[in-house]
């Protein structure tokens, strides 16, 4: 099979031929048909997230495709089953072997590129917004980096949630596209006072910040006493420091949320988002947003894409 490889640490992925893998104990082998890239897998590549693989390893943290067999000791799903896996590494080739406890039936309206671009940035956010900051109807929400891939996923289900949805995101067409997401009020992300524009809408209840940077300093300045602040990611690669001075004067919650976490310590947590957020698929009320859908060949394209913030929603890699 075809199989992208990252061989050492800052190298350069190869387009690799290797053999078919066959599904152990407890595995599913996946017949992948296509693979969204996140900036972990960027920083993955690098050496600098926090999940390491043993080198060489195939990239890919969440894909779909389609049941082909089953290992020993597996009773399901079926082969011929449509599914969608978040694996953490190994999407980019044309097959995969899962632990079948990872796989997620794919909703039949659900194409292969939403189905492999919806887990993470859908799951991220709804454990953020309900989970962690327990988000209230009435609230007012900042989304930072509105137009990206987690962040377009933040402004819709904070609508859904019953939420006032205030986006940030740099220019006018990342703007427009946090609007037609759903968002109430967009402020471009690059206007020279940022932290004068943020309180300007009024403050906020809660923060979602993948963002990182200065723009966290801004947003930490305009919540409201008893707000609560999200840290999702440093796309802006500046991990912030925290005033813990402001913190206590106006009684505020800094919190983390690191969505593949839950994998190992509440797996319960992820199951529970994702059956709600499959359910608002098919109801309608949710809609992927894929900016780029690229050949298996492009893949290297694709991680620049994340590397430059060109994308808008998610990039997806076809393998097939």
């Amino acid at each position: 099979m075809r199989a992208w490889q990252i061989e050492a640490t800052g190298s350069p992925p190869r387009l690799t031929r290797t053999p078919d893998p066959v599904p152990g104990q407890g595995e599913a082998l996946i017949e992948v048909e296509a693979c969204a890239l996140n900036f972990a897998d960027l920083l993955m590549a690098e050496g600098r997230y926090q999940e390491k693989p043993a080198l060489p390893y195939v990239p890919g943290l969440e894909f779909a495709g389609i049941v082909r067999a089953l290992g020993p000791g597996v009773a399901g799903p079926a082969p011929g089953t449509r599914v969608a896996a978040c694996a953490g590494h190994g999407g980019l080739a044309e097959l995969a072997a899962v632990p079948a406890r990872l796989l997620v039936p794919v909703p039949a309206a659900m194409s292969p590129d939403q189905a492999a671009a919806f887990q993470i940035a859908y799951g991220t956010s709804h454990v953020a917004l309900d989970h962690r900051a327990r988000l209230r109807p009435g609230e007012t929400l900042l989304v930072l980096g509105a137009a990206g891939g987690v962040g377009l996923t933040a402004v819709e289900i904070g609508k859904r949630m019953g939420a006032r949805v205030v986006a940030s995101a740099r220019g006018p067409e990342r703007m427009e596209i946090a609007r037609a997401a759903g968002a109430d009020d967009v402020i471009d992300s690059e206007t020279p006072d940022l932290k004068a524009a943020f309180k300007a809408a009024g403050g906020f209840d809660v923060v979602y910040d993948p963002v990182g940077g200065p723009a966290f300093d801004a947003a930490l300045r305009a919540t409201r006493p008893e707000g609560r602040i999200l840290t999702i990611g440093f796309a802006s690669g500046e991990v912030p420091q925290i005033p813990a001075n402001l913190l206590l004067v106006k009684n505020l919650t800094v919190m983390g949320l690191y969505w593949g976490g839950y994998r190992g310590f509440a797996p319960g947590v992820q199951t529970g988002s994702l059956s709600t957020l499959f359910g608002w698929f098919a109801e309608g009320g949710l809609h992927p947003h894929i900016s780029h859908v690229l050949p298996m060949e492009d893949f290297p394209e694709g991680l620049d894409l994340l590397r430059r913030r060109a994308a808008t929603g998610k990039v997806v890699i076809r393998t097939r």
